[in-house]
């Protein structure tokens, strides 16, 4: 096909090897400047939680008479961060997951000197991500991608924490029910409490059991019918 004024459309030129090979290098420092980014927004969310944990343990244990609510708080905003960061650790895995495309089938080959790909026609399933991006791994894989990273360890801490604050007055042979009614939170029970952070942490505890574990994420790039596109990408 022709414009109007007689000359051939810019797609009706043949692709020489050094556009191609331009091109492609510029999606790939495209896609890793997008993979940094939210790299960086990951760690800032780390950093937001153990700031936090750390903060809410120094105020915990700086007095005899603080209250161990604040670790109940310090508990509820480390799993929003957890919640928060899983969104996040889905988006970065998509460009994660390009970028593992093009280094394992265009410089692998380049440097290794064997220009058979690994894949083939891996060039036109990179094509399809980026005109219909999806997720590649589920929501939940996430939260338990992140759980087991960082956030299994900061939970188990203010879990051991708030035992201690709880017990530490117990005394004599009732202890276990001095630390019960320590564990109460303003009108609400200790025994309610105590039953809120056990299905706090069954579900934590749920989700590391039963939920499919993800080693290398990229090995689904291709996606699938269970992976919804999101026009948001």
């Amino acid at each position: 096909m022709t414009r109007p004024d007689g000359e051939p459309r810019f797609e009706d030129y043949p692709l020489t090897r050094p556009e191609y090979i331009s091109a492609l290098v510029h999606l790939y420092r495209g896609e890793l400047a997008r993979a940094n980014l939210w790299r960086a927004r990951l760690d800032t969310t780390t950093n937001w939680a153990v700031f936090t944990s750390m903060g809410l343990l120094s105020y915990a244990f700086g007095s005899t008479g603080s209250s161990h609510a604040s670790l109940l708080v310090g508990m509820v905003m480390v799993v929003h961060f957890l919640l928060l960061e899983a969104r996040r650790y889905r988006v970065c895995d998509v460009w994660n997951s390009r970028l593992r495309m093009i280094e394992e089938n265009f410089y692998g080959p380049i440097l290794t000197r064997d220009l058979a790909s690994p894949r083939g026609h891996w060039g036109e399933l990179v094509a399809a991500d980026l005109l219909h991006p999806c997720y590649k791994i589920s929501y939940l894989e996430a939260v338990r991608a992140r759980l087991i990273r960082n956030y299994g360890a900061l939970l188990g801490l203010l879990l051991a924490a708030w035992l201690v604050k709880i017990w530490i007055r117990a005394e004599g042979p009732r202890g276990a029910d001095t630390a019960l009614d320590n564990a109460a939170f303003g009108p609400v029970p200790g025994l309610a409490v105590l039953a809120l952070v056990a299905l706090l942490y069954g579900a934590a505890l749920a989700v590391l059991l039963f939920v499919r574990r993800v080693d290398h994420p990229e090995s689904a790039w291709s996606g699938g019918p269970e992976m919804e596109v999101d026009e948001h990408l």
